[in-house]
């Protein structure tokens, strides 16, 4: 088995870091919040005070943070992963969703410190990643991906490789981007649907036997229709926007034509504006009904 370092512990990393657990692997975890891993220390690993001492030795690095500033924070710095001593060719795979210009900044970094880089964003909720059933994304060298594979099992169903470095992190914000415009497109919909009088519960349930039914349109429905944003959250509207911003800068950074991308960028900056962003990102359809 192998010395695995994760760090970050949200919902998401919690999950995934007690799947290398209970895959039998040596792990050590670093969370700015120590008491959100009592649990997963409770059941194996091991509580390092800095990314710089998680990483002693490691065979493996991963990070699941919540956006650019803490993907540096982790990997950089006088206490950062970076700057410690991890096992020789060690992987340094970071499965955050975060911008491409940073991954393609982290790699190098990764890789002066001779390090095998991979950036291996995932799709799939919390529950998916507790159960090892999410699906990763992955950028960078083939050989790199197929010795870091038997690392990779415990998270996952599926591993779909786009390409080299950055490649990864490239699909996973053009999905996320295609999510966030389903998601203003839903809140639109049922916004029509209840000024032209239809009974909200009807619309959802044909919804989602019709053809414009999709994983996303069925799920935030539902959730719209239930009107309870505030518990039970999965994905913030704070993060929802941070997906959208930067699914739209890549767009920006091609020349691709992204209107409805900046249309769904705009609807999700009022909601944050509003103060809304700890709330779930099904909290858009109260800023139609304002």
């Amino acid at each position: 088995m192998a010395k695995i370092a994760f760090l970050g512990a949200g919902r998401m990393g919690l999950g995934m870091a007690a799947r290398m657990v209970a895959a039998g692997h040596e792990v050590t975890v670093f969370n700015r919040s120590p008491e959100k891993v009592a649990e997963l220390v409770a059941g194996g690993a091991v509580l390092a005070a800095t990314p710089r001492r998680a990483v002693a030795q490691a065979e493996a690095i991963f990070a699941m943070v919540a956006d650019d500033d803490a993907s540096r924070a982790v990997w950089l710095g006088q206490d950062g992963a970076l700057a410690g001593d991890p096992g020789p060719g060690a992987f340094a795979v970071e499965c955050s969703t975060v911008s491409r210009p940073w991954v393609l900044e982290l790699a190098k970094h990764a890789a002066a410190q001779g390090l095998r880089y991979l950036d291996s964003p995932v799709t799939g909720l919390p529950e998916a990643a507790a159960a090892g059933e999410l699906t990763l994304f992955v950028g960078g060298p083939t050989a790199h991906l197929e010795a870091a594979r038997p690392l990779l099992n415990p998270l996952c169903t599926n591993i779909v490789h786009f390409g080299e470095v950055g490649a990864g992190t490239a699909y996973k914000l053009v999905q996320n981007l295609l999510g966030s415009v389903q998601i203003a497109a839903t809140a639109e919909a049922l916004r029509v649907a209840e000024l032209a009088g239809l009974d909200l519960t009807t619309v959802v349930d044909t919804l989602a036997t019709g053809g414009a039914a999709s994983p996303t349109v069925v799920r935030v429905s539902r959730l719209m229709l239930d009107g309870v944003h505030d518990r039970d959250i999965a994905f913030t509207a704070a993060l929802r926007l941070k997906d959208t911003r930067i699914g739209v800068e890549l767009a920006d950074a091609v020349d691709a034509p992204a209107a409805l991308g900046h249309t769904a960028l705009d609807m999700f900056t009022r909601l944050i504006d509003t103060g809304h962003g700890d709330l779930n990102e099904t909290k858009v359809i109260d800023l139609l009904r304002e």
